[in-house]
């Protein structure tokens, strides 16, 4: 099935804790875009579980250059990110984690990571020459 829409995610290479800065990143998409959960899940048991994203969450790899590249990229079109700072790894709460984030300029964030949903060619567009994360 090919989708309208593309999530990517791009995380700092170098990054500490990578999965739990992707996994708050994709919480960002799943509030922001409640269109794309699907249905939840049921076993043959009849167990219910959660729902989950219903599309293909694709991880590119990035240093901090080609992070602030990406954003600017993204804003340019229209597109806005979700985001983690390294900052947010200092803080013990998400009220926090918006304090951090607002006491820092764009252009001085110290990103660790970003996610998105656009149309696919807009995707395209801001990951241009980014590989999938290893």
């Amino acid at each position: 099935m090919q989708f309208e829409t593309k999530i990517a995610v791009v995380i700092r290479t170098e990054a500490w804790q990578k999965l739990n800065v992707a996994s708050f990143l994709a919480g960002g998409i799943a509030a922001a875009f409640p269109e794309c959960i699907g249905e939840a899940y049921e076993d043959g048991s009849g167990t219910k579980y959660l729902s989950l994203i219903g599309q293909p969450i694709l991880i590119y790899g990035a240093d901090r250059p080609q992070l602030s590249r990406a954003l600017e990229r993204a804003l340019a079109r229209n597109v806005k990110p979700a985001l983690y700072t390294e900052d947010m790894f200092k803080t013990t709460h998400d009220a926090a984690n918006r304090q951090v984030v607002r006491a820092v300029m764009r252009a001085d964030l110290n990103l660790v990571g970003l996610a998105m949903r656009a149309e696919r060619r807009v995707i395209d567009k801001i990951v241009d020459g980014l590989k999938f994360h290893s």
